[in-house]
Formats: structure tokens, C-alpha cells, sequence
């Protein structure tokens, strides 16, 4: 196989994914905005338990911007395009956020195309699955769509939505020869490689801190390591030409679910958490899943959610994102 190229190496998913290609003896181009970061991609891929050496490299690209886009497709065989922009506040105008990620994702498509890629593996969002709907009485799968127009929409969300639907639109119409299968995660939690942590994850440092779980907010939950699985099957495998898989490990869980599991399972290094004996019940919509596209056209096998629960605060503690006093 050639070269791989992961979008956003620097990222949460982007960097577990560099580490595990290259684990597998992959050829690995990642993108970065910044090249002073290249330091800090090595840095997560050792300490996800890989040595980059010779098989990494890497490329200064911009979703904002055409530059760079060419030099970094340039001789690989796949792309996995993580990077996405995820603001820590909405912005005031939605287009800030929905212009960026729909024309990044149809510059990577574009450059792929003209560069002859195979396929394109493209990290989408469970937001453009179960979000903007009148009712959440099922169970959400591939066939659904999230309503950018619906109710309670939020920018991220709709960028979410527009974005992919912007890519299968490309694909249909000028696509070419170019392959594509889209990645639709839930929550992703999971280790972190070293001391930057995701909107997600920084739910479980703050349970470690001492915060009290907000009562009635719900998620599905998938493992990073699982995700990237997930990534790589898509990639290789046939019959995920031109479909979308729900990442998800299992049922919603809640921030109580995650209080209690890490107190059942951390020891003294729970002393700080709050586990209210009960959960009030609050209007906060239920937005269940299933991953069994995954499992059965992949073959995907997603861990227990306690060990990612578990094995994300360890990592918060390991890197000195959480103090153990």
C-alpha cells in the first residue's frame, strides 16, 4: 500500500490515528495549520506506544485555503480527512463555522480527485444524523438525516450536516473515480496522548475535579482507539464504498453513568468526584443509536464503555491534566 494521508494530525482522532497506521507499518502524511506543531504530533504518536521515524511526514495545509492541499494528496492512496474546525464558543455568525467546514472538506475532496486517491474516508458526526427532529422516539441509524432547519439548531450542528451532505453532492456530481466513506462518531472519549483534551474529555477531567454532574445531559460514547479501527476498515474494505457507519459502543450513558463508574473503579484517585444517589430527570432529548452497520458489514467490535471511561482519566492523570492530590 502507499502513503495514507490523515487531515489534522495534531487532533484528538487525527493522532490516534497516525499512531495506529503507522503500527500497522503505514506510510503516514498529516496535515498540520501550523508546522511548529509537527513536534507535538510526534510527541502524541510515542506516547500512543509508536515511534514515527522515517514513516511519518508531513504537510502545512489549511481548511481555509487552497494552498497546500495539491503538495499534501500528492502520492497517496487514501485519505482520512479528520480535521474539521470545532470552536470552545459559537460564533456569532453560523457561516463562520459552516463555511470552513464545508469548503475545507470539498478542498480535500477536490484535491483527492485531481491526485487520483483511491477513497476518501471522511470524519463526519452523529450531528448530521439525530439532530434538528420533532420527535427521538427511535433509534437513530444511517438512513437518517439531521434537519438543518429543524428545531433547536445550533451552528456546529449544521455545519455538521452541510458539510457531508456537501461531499456526497461532490462525489455524485464530479467525483470521478474517487471513493468515499463517511464516519458518523458520537462522543468520542478514549486516552489521551498528551496534554490538549477534547470538549468530550474535558467532561471527565471536570467529574475528577469535583464537579457535580449536570443532571439529564446524555451522549453516546465512542472509544478514540475504536474509532480509529473504524477509519481503517472503511478505508480497506469493499463494501464501504459509498456508505455512512455510525461510530457508537453502545446505549447513551450520563454524566452520573461516568461519576459512578470512575468512583467504582479509580480508587483514591476518586476522591474528589460527586456521585449524587439520584438523577434528576430533566427535558433534555435522548438521542440513541445503533453501530450495527459496523459491526455487520465491518466487522467493527467497539470495547465496554467502562474501560473507556476508565482508561480516559487515567490518561488525564498520566499527563498531568488531572493532579491526583
Amino acid at each position: 500500500m502507499g502513503k495514507i494521508l490523515v487531515t489534522g494530525g495534531s487532533g484528538f482522532v487525527g493522532s490516534h490515528l497516525v499512531a495506529r497506521l503507522l503500527s500497522e507499518g503505514h506510510q503516514v502524511r498529516t496535515t498540520v495549520r501550523n508546522v511548529q506543531r509537527e513536534t507535538d504530533v510526534r510527541t502524541m504518536v510515542r506516547n500512543g506506544g509508536v515511534e514515527p521515524g522515517l514513516g511519518l511526514s508531513f504537510s502545512q495545509a489549511d481548511l481555509t485555503d487552497d494552498r497546500g492541499w495539491a503538495a499534501a494528496v500528492a502520492g497517496c492512496d487514501y485519505v482520512l480527512h479528520v480535521a474539521s474546525p470545532f470552536p470552545q464558543t459559537a460564533p456569532e455568525n453560523e457561516d463562520e463555522l459552516i463555511v470552513p467546514a464545508r469548503d475545507g472538506t470539498l478542498r480535500v475532496l477536490r484535491a483527492a480527485r485531481d491526485a487520483g486517491v483511491k477513497r476518501v474516508v471522511l470524519t463526519s458526526s452523529f450531528a448530521a444524523i439525530g439532530y434538528g427532529h420533532t420527535t427521538y422516539d427511535k433509534v437513530f441509524n444511517e438512513e437518517d438525516w439531521t434537519d438543518p432547519n429543524g428545531p433547536g439548531m445550533q451552528p456546529y450542528i449544521k455545519s455538521k450536516v452541510l458539510a457531508e451532505r456537501a461531499a456526497w453532492d461532490f462525489i455524485d456530481r464530479e467525483g470521478g473515480s474517487l471513493e468515499m466513506s463517511v464516519i458518523n462518531p458520537v462522543g468520542v472519549f478514549g486516552p489521551v496522548l498528551g496534554p490538549d483534551i477534547s470538549a468530550s474529555v474535558a467532561f471527565i477531567k471536570q467529574i475528577l475535579e469535583g464537579a457535580a454532574p449536570l443532571p439529564g445531559l446524555n451522549f453516546g460514547m465512542v472509544d478514540v482507539r475504536d474509532l480509529a479501527d473504524l477509519h481503517i476498515l472503511a478505508m480497506m474494505a469493499e463494501a464501504a464504498k459509498g456508505q455512512r457507519f455510525i461510530g457508537v459502543s453502545g446505549d447513551v450513558v450520563t454524566l452520573f453513568d461516568i461519576a459512578r463508574i470512575l468512583k467504582e473503579n479509580l480508587g483514591n484517585l476518586a476522591a474528589k468526584i460527586q456521585t449524587p444517589q439520584k438523577e434528576q430527570a430533566t427535558g433534555t432529548p435522548i438521542r440513541r443509536s445503533t453501530s450495527e452497520k459496523a459491526r455487520r458489514v465491518l466487522g467493527w467490535r467497539p470495547r465496554a464503555r467502562e474501560e473507556t471511561i476508565v482508561d480516559t482519566a487515567r490518561s488525564l492523570f498520566h499527563h498531568g491534566v488531572v493532579s491526583p492530590r
